[in-house]
């Protein structure tokens, strides 16, 4: 029995170290790719870099429903000069599967209402998605460890002269988030340390010179206020590129998120889901 639980340990370190190997050069892939997509662009193009500052609230829930089945419905509100003017609102209703207790997936729709403001007009454009979700949480010692592989499908309205159309512009984004989980106490009324990290990728006809979308950097904390309620808050640093190629924003973002998981399951669970929520940002 000792030898037994022994090799189950080796094992599990060996996949643990496994996959954070493959994580670890993932992350440099796209971190190469990106300096070398904007990179050649900026050669050619000066840089133009705006910064705007926002605040960033969100509920997502995740309502585990049967079996290993659950619920997703997120709202999101984002205004920008922190609370001054609109910036998007934005719904997404879906499914979850817990694959095992590390390991789920998700499927999901959405639409966005986002603002394009002028100095004489305020235009709300729409966007659809199909959100496709593969994730993995572990455990390395203390720190709980999330990989998180999202694939959105995108319809976003174009706008012509200042006007809205019926053209819609097609793009596939690819999005790899690493987040850790850091207690700071045993107690769990202390909240614990939040850090993440997402790079976001697009492909096109229209994306020409903006393969790189954005990357979303944020460390904060996150409280447990109930048993189903918990909320993060801190701040985070988007860095965004334009259609355009040579056009960035920097957008330094308050975000607060809040987190409502039920079990409305009739029978006693039987294994712990992965899925915690659609996980955060849209």
């Amino acid at each position: 029995m000792v030898i037994d639980l022994t090799f189950k340990h080796i094992r599990a370190s060996t996949f643990a170290a496994s996959t954070t190997t493959f994580v670890l050069k993932t992350v440099s892939f796209f971190i190469v790719t990106l300096f070398f997509i904007t990179g050649l662009h900026a050669q050619q193009t000066a840089r133009s870099v705006q910064t705007q500052n926002h605040f960033w609230w969100s509920v997502n829930t995740n309502a585990k429903v049967c079996g290993k089945w659950s619920v997703i419905a997120d709202l999101h509100i984002r205004r920008t000069d922190y609370l001054k003017n609109n910036s998007f609102y934005y719904t997404r209703i879906g499914a979850g599967y817990a694959v095992t207790d590390k390991f789920s997936t998700a499927l999901a729709v959405g639409h966005m209402w986002l603002a394009n403001r002028t100095n004489a007009t305020e235009l709300f454009t729409n966007e659809n998605r199909i959100v496709q979700q593969f994730q993995l949480n572990q455990t390395v010692g203390k720190v709980n460890v999330s990989n998180r592989l999202r694939i959105e499908e995108r319809w976003v309205q174009k706008i012509v002269n200042n006007a809205l159309t019926d053209s819609y512009r097609y793009t596939t984004r690819f999005r790899y988030q690493l987040a850790l989980s850091i207690p700071l106490s045993k107690n769990k009324k202390v909240p614990t340390l939040a850090l993440s990290d997402e790079l976001l990728m697009q492909t096109g006809k229209d994306i020409v010179y903006n393969s790189f979308d954005q990357n979303r950097l944020f460390g904060g904390i996150r409280q447990q206020v109930t048993k189903t309620l918990s909320f993060d808050f801190g701040y985070m640093f988007v860095y965004q590129q334009k259609l355009s190629g040579y056009q960035y924003t920097k957008n330094h973002t308050i975000r607060w998120f809040f987190y409502w998981q039920p079990d409305f399951r009739k029978k006693p669970k039987t294994t712990t889901a992965a899925i915690t929520h659609m996980n955060d940002d849209i």
